[in-house]
């Protein structure tokens, strides 16, 4: 057997773990492991390379994707997807895993209907793929968020300001939820809902009026305002909020860094069962953490369908944000 793995869209932390995991355990059975350099670019113009297990040494603590990865237009065309197994069917690989979120699995799934085998690991910090509970990279990009907002809640309250702090969560609002919930915002925006900037400015003027001596903003990229437009409105109010306001975008740190403890761990389970998936020849699958458990859930359920925020969660955030 010639197995292909490749990771694609935004990286996350844990693909290098998964990515690992995927080659030992295939090494294992007794495969032959290629690595696929820059996503479903490389894997239309023949980017592949063997993988062996000394390959993928040092490589669990990295952020990032040893793999490199890339978006490509070409590969939504029926030609581009031909070339693309035009060139695996040439190596004589014959399984191809793919490491990525929503929009990698669209392109996986569209593969493995077109006939060729393939199986995903759901990996996005975003956490947007339906069925999963939590996509490998979420946890380590949400310590992050934590981190940061943590610090700025220091200097917050030496200053009494209030801070609007953007995080990632294009189309889901999972990580601003979080952490908002996890660094005690007194508003989340997300993409999901409507938050109008009267409601933002009533909720920073409430934290003014009963003494608070900072207030914390956490909105989703996403979201109808983002948080210099909230800002704005805010500052433009005729008599303000009563804080001095700041906003700091995350953006891309939240990617970058070493992958936690949880998700190394995850990333490792979504590689192996990834594989044993392509020993079971169960095919238009995507591996993730679901009910607690690694599972696989096919394709059609999970890509393109939009994912629910959990109720709970939701309520929590409205309860402990008074």
């Amino acid at each position: 057997m010639k197995l292909a793995v490749l990771t694609s869209g935004g990286d996350a932390p844990g693909m290098n773990a998964a990515v690992r995991a995927v080659v030992r355990s295939g090494i294992h059975r007794g495969w032959v492991v290629y690595g696929v350099e820059e996503g479903f670019a490389g894997l239309m113009a023949g980017n592949y390379k063997p993988l062996g297990l000394r390959d993928v040494g040092g490589i669990l603590q990295l952020g990032g994707t040893m793999l490199g990865s890339a978006r490509s237009l070409e590969f939504k065309t029926v030609e581009g997807r031909k070339r693309a197994v035009s060139q695996l069917r040439q190596v004589g690989i014959e399984a191809l895993i793919v490491i990525g979120g929503n929009g990698s699995q669209a392109g996986a799934f569209t593969l493995h209907q077109e006939g060729f085998p393939v199986v995903g690991i759901s990996s996005t910090i975003d956490n947007d793929l339906a069925g999963f509970d939590i996509t490998l990279g979420v946890d380590t990009a949400l310590n992050v968020a934590l981190e940061a907002i943590d610090r700025l809640k220091t200097t917050a309250s030496s200053h009494h300001r209030a801070f609007l702090v953007e995080v990632m969560g294009r189309d889901c609002g999972y990580l601003a939820l979080t952490a908002g919930i996890a660094g005690g915002a007194e508003v989340t925006v997300l993409p999901e809902f409507e938050t109008t900037p009267e409601q933002v400015v009533d909720a920073l003027h409430d934290a003014f009026s009963r003494g608070k001596s900072h207030a914390l903003v956490v909105v989703a990229e996403g979201a109808m305002h983002n948080a210099q437009a909230l800002a704005d409105h805010c500052n433009n109010r005729h008599q303000g909020v009563g804080f001095k306001l700041r906003v700091v975008t995350l953006g891309h740190v939240q990617r970058g860094g070493a992958p936690g403890a949880f998700d190394r761990l995850l990333g490792s389970r979504l590689g192996v069962a990834a594989v044993k998936q392509i020993f079971d020849r169960n095919f238009g699958v995507i591996v993730g953490l679901k009910d607690g458990q690694v599972a696989a859930v096919p394709h059609e359920e999970a890509v393109g369908v939009a994912k629910q925020l959990p109720t709970e969660l939701l309520e929590m955030a409205q309860v402990l944000s008074r």
